[in-house]
């Protein structure tokens, strides 16, 4: 559920009752599913905070508004405490401001949880000599137990998982590819502090072939026989990287179709973004 936001009262505005009575509030914006979103920037001393706070809560109250959403940059974290005294509780943090939110009516609460998900990616890179393009990590599970595995990373806020894989790819060991397909997902819980993950196991084309490994992360970087990499005892010991040698071979024997990219537009946004499909047997059908 998104919290997209409308004008409601500006900096300085006073919400007058019946023409007589004057209150003023915290500036906030209405947003779509009858709430309100707070956004402060400007330095505001605590107490006059608790009392805008206090009268606040009391009109959006009268004015059966829902959720409100308080956004305090961390210049403003001396306001936090306040805010958790009058019952809001925290949403989500970024590194520039925390976010407070608090559900007016006795009805159970409908606020979105945060992100419940982390999205990674997974790059299967094969060279015209059946030869795959794998990493060893110098940190993580994987640091330590001689593993050879494909390239991975985490997909960046605003990144399409199509350019998470060029640009991991790129980072780690320096070689320039061409995005091909998703060869398929896995989700996986309680991975990171609580979190879910969802891990995109990504085949591209090199453009390139000489190595550079990245100095911080990457202990080693080869091209290395797929037979090879296959036959590596970790692989056969675990199912998830069974599957992944499974969908490689059938890739390469052409008995496989993956999920491409295709750019669409959205009547909510002016931005495109992708939706992922499998375009071979979809244009055969069109």
């Amino acid at each position: 559920m998104s919290v997209a936001a409308s004008p409601a009262l500006p900096l300085g505005d006073h919400l007058c009752e019946n023409g007589f009575e004057c209150v003023e509030i915290l500036p906030s914006t209405n947003d779509a599913h009858g709430g309100v979103i707070v956004d402060l920037k400007d330095p505001m001393d605590p107490e006059i905070f608790a009392s805008l706070l206090k009268s606040s809560l009391l009109q959006w109250k009268k004015q059966r508004k829902d959720g409100v959403w308080i956004k305090l940059p961390i210049e403003l974290v001396n306001l936090v405490e306040i805010a958790i005294k009058e019952g809001f509780w925290y949403h989500h943090a970024e590194p520039n401001y925390v976010m407070l939110v608090y559900w007016i009516p006795k009805t159970g609460c409908t606020i979105p949880p945060n992100a419940s998900h982390r999205v990674r990616i997974a790059a299967i890179v094969l060279n015209d000599k059946k030869e795959m393009l794998v990493v060893k990590e110098k940190r993580g599970k994987f640091h330590g137990i001689g593993v050879w595995k494909p390239p991975t990373g985490v997909v960046d806020a605003g990144e399409e998982i199509f350019e998470a894989a060029i640009r991991e790819v790129k980072e780690e060991t320096g070689i320039d590819t061409e995005f091909l397909e998703v060869l398929g997902f896995r989700q996986e819980h309680n991975i990171f502090f609580g979190k879910s993950d969802l891990t995109f196991l990504c085949m591209l084309h090199p453009l390139s072939f000489d190595i550079k490994r990245q100095e911080l992360e990457i202990e080693a970087a080869q091209w290395m026989p797929f037979e090879e990499y296959a036959a590596q005892p970790f692989n056969q010991k675990h199912e998830s990287f069974k599957y992944t040698i499974e969908l490689c071979i059938a890739k390469m024997e052409r008995v496989y179709t993956g999920l491409c990219p295709r750019p669409v537009s959205s009547f909510f946004s002016k931005d495109l973004s992708y939706v992922y499909l499998n375009t071979k047997d979809l244009d055969k059908s069109s």
